[in-house]
């Protein structure tokens, strides 16, 4: 692969809540928090750290759900999602960070929102037993999933 990106995204949900970050900089809306792995750091704790940074919160006892894997077929870019789940978490929740505003929104409530690019594809992922979504550009990164 020539060249490769790692991120990882970790949906916390707490009695039918959600915590959800709406994203100003870039990839803008709803999401979930996630950030980019650092050289030299598992993939796990990546989710662990980049949650912390963007929520000034503290997740245990992830639980994998699955990866998306992003193929843009004319540069040779891929690009790995890495999901996880957790329900458990300690520390104070910081309202705003440069990313941008931090709440807990009710889980029913989620796909009315002006949702980050891709996050229908994500929030899938989430919902469901797949261990894989392939997309690739040649067909408009529509999703395979597995």
């Amino acid at each position: 692969m020539a060249n490769t990106e790692l991120t990882n995204m970790v949906m916390l949900e707490v009695d039918g809540k959600v915590l959800v970050l709406n994203r100003k900089k870039k990839f803008c809306g709803i999401a979930f928090p996630g950030g980019h792995v650092e050289s030299g750091e598992s993939i796990y704790d990546s989710a662990v750290r980049e949650f912390r940074e963007e929520t000034g919160l503290t997740i245990s006892n992830l639980k994998s759900k699955g990866f998306i894997y992003w193929e843009e077929n004319e540069s040779g870019f891929t690009y790995f999602t890495y999901f996880y789940k957790a329900t458990e978490y300690t520390g104070e929740l910081i309202a705003e960070t440069a990313e941008g505003e931090v709440f807990w929104l009710d889980k029913q409530e989620l796909k009315q929102q002006n949702l980050a690019p891709n996050m229908e594809k994500y929030i899938t992922m989430f919902e469901n037993d797949f261990s894989e979504c392939f997309c690739t550009y040649k067909d408009g990164y529509k999703p395979h999933y597995r």
